[in-house]
């Protein structure tokens, strides 16, 4: 059984910083993109970073770049996503996410991001809240 779960949210104020986690079981690490989603009440999903360990590639929405970094620890098969500075508008549930990529890739998190439609599993979710 293919399980994501997630942790490492709360509130924060503005300024702070959280770290994400995302401990995947069940499917072949490499075989998959992992990707952290984010939905604010009232909003669509958004994609927010992607990382593909085969061949490292990373993806950052515009409105996290320079504030996330996502990583992945191949041996304990987990991503991360470290927040820091955080605004109000990060407040969201979190979600992590793995898409199979095809083959070859090259930089398959690069070229693609983040894409929902494509998402073969789904984290159940972690809330973010940023307080101003």
């Amino acid at each position: 059984e293919v399980q994501l779960v997630e942790s490492g949210g709360g509130l924060v104020q503005a300024g702070g910083a959280l770290r994400l986690s995302c401990t995947i079981t069940g499917l072949v690490f490499d075989d998959y993109a992992i990707m952290w989603f984010r939905q604010a009440p009232g909003k669509e999903r958004e994609g927010v970073s992607c990382v593909y360990s085969r061949d490292g590639s990373t993806y950052y929405a515009d409105a996290v770049k320079g504030r996330f970094t996502i990583s992945s620890d191949h041996a304990k098969n987990m991503v991360y996503l470290q927040m820091n500075n955080l605004k109000p508008e990060d407040t969201a549930a979190y979600y992590c996410a793995a898409e199979k990529t095809p083959r070859p890739t090259v930089k398959f998190c690069a070229l693609y991001g983040p894409r929902p439609g494509e998402v073969e599993y789904w984290g159940q979710g972690t809330q973010v809240t940023v307080s101003s």
